[in-house]
């Protein structure tokens, strides 16, 4: 395999064509322009993840977080649809399940995590997607704006079945809009809330856990932490837990397992979840060195979010130039992450935070100047969310610089 020579062209073969896999064709389509990039998907449809948690409230239109794939790819993107089937590393192939064979020189995985309601006893039945729903599917999200229409009164259970999942404070957001959401209707004294979490708190991180445990409390939603579920029953409505703890529910808006895609585990690339483990700086697989993990696709211990797939391409970048000069890689990922949580009214909070920093109260991007706030409402931390949506299909998609380092600061942060 020849990764330096201009005679050549090195090809990159890119498994899902989502946020990290769409940005990283792009950005290897404009600074390596002597590469052959593919990209496989089982779908030309691009969906704006984000949006699916503002569709069951009416604050987003469906048709807002739909796109077509193909005008989001560089000139010279070869996009492939099809189901991909088996990856073998030995002879750098993959195999799609209509027997289409595609050779590679450098392999990037990012397939994302699927939400997986099939791997919990009884939560797919007669309810699915009616009193018992999600929001972390279009189809999903959608079902839950109609099963919100319909609710008047009640317990409404919103529910994490294990970590790690699409952005984690997702479930926290949909609790807090469903406050919002009852009030504004004039029934907020109706409807129960409840958030049930496997966790031992509201969040993964103890000051994050801390501040937006008291948001629920503010709101009167009841935290049921430490909750490992072992079913659903649908006909007596209730969450059934290992240690035998029951919860009913009149609605139920749960988030299912998250997996990544079965041909990881296939092909021998994955862990108990199929997400690929990875070096968690530079996203190399820790089995072979042609191969990469991006995106939701890793196992890396940060959050599973946009802004980290973002972070990411920009230093896996870094490192691919490197390897077309025959150099080491030596840029390294820190882990960034920073998410939008709505708490409903028209505001948001921010955290940001890394592998070895938790999100800390203080201002971002500026010290002082902000314009947004850590871990304190405001509007214009919900403006900033509201407009990330234009900034995505626009910018971040096509590949642009949004001028925000991939590497955390600390300036800013109140770190007492």
């Amino acid at each position: 395999m020849n990764t330096s020579t201009a005679t050549t062209s090195t090809s990159l073969l890119i498994l899902g064509g989502g946020t990290a896999g769409t940005m990283i064709a792009n950005k290897v389509r404009k600074q390596l322009p002597d590469w052959s990039v593919t990209v496989v998907d089982k779908t030309d449809i691009h969906d704006y993840q984000p949006g699916y948690l503002f569709i069951p409230f009416g604050m987003n239109e469906p048709k807002q977080v739909r796109k077509t794939k193909r005008p989001f790819f560089a000139d010279g993107v070869n996009l492939v649809m099809g189901e991909v089937d088996i990856v073998d590393p030995e002879s750098q192939k993959v195999t799609l399940e209509d027997g289409r064979i595609l050779a590679y020189d450098y392999l990037v995985i990012a397939t994302g995590t699927t939400p997986r309601p099939d791997q919990t006893e009884g939560m797919l039945g007669p309810e699915w997607h009616k009193t018992v729903t999600e929001f972390y599917t279009y189809d999903g999200a959608v079902s839950t704006r109609a099963a919100l229409d319909k609710f008047t009164g009640g317990r409404l259970v919103v529910h994490v079945t294990e970590m790690p999942i699409k952005c984690p404070v997702a479930p926290l957001e949909f609790s807090f809009l469903a406050d919002d959401y009852f009030t504004k209707r004039g029934i907020r004294d109706q409807v129960e809330i409840v958030y049930v979490t496997p966790l031992d708190g509201a969040f993964t991180k103890p000051v994050a856990s801390r501040e937006l445990g008291h948001k629920l409390e503010e709101k009167k939603i009841v935290l049921e932490p430490d909750f490992m579920i072992e079913s659903v029953d649908q006909e007596a409505k209730v969450l059934r837990s290992y240690d035998e703890r029951e919860i009913a529910y009149d609605l139920l808006v749960t988030v299912p397992l998250n997996m990544g895609a079965d041909f990881v585990a296939k092909s021998g690339l994955g862990d108990e979840l199929n997400y690929v483990p990875v070096d968690k700086h530079t996203f190399q697989s820790t089995q072979y060195d042609t191969i990469f993990a991006l995106g939701d696709a890793s196992n890396i211990p940060t959050s599973k979010a946009g802004s980290v797939a973002h972070f990411s391409v920009d230093v896996f970048m870094e490192n691919l130039q490197q390897l077309a000069a025959g150099q080491e890689m030596t840029h390294s990922f820190d882990g960034h992450a920073n998410c939008f949580v709505e708490s409903g009214g028209g505001k948001a909070l921010l955290l940001d935070f890394n592998y070895d920093t938790e999100p800390l109260t203080g201002t971002f991007p500026l010290p002082k100047v902000g314009p947004m706030s850590l871990l304190k409402e405001s509007r214009a931390n919900h403006l900033g969310k509201l407009a990330f949506r234009h900034i995505y299909w626009n910018a971040l998609l096509p590949g642009r610089p949004l001028g925000l380092k991939a590497d955390m600061t600390m300036a800013g942060k109140n770190t007492e």
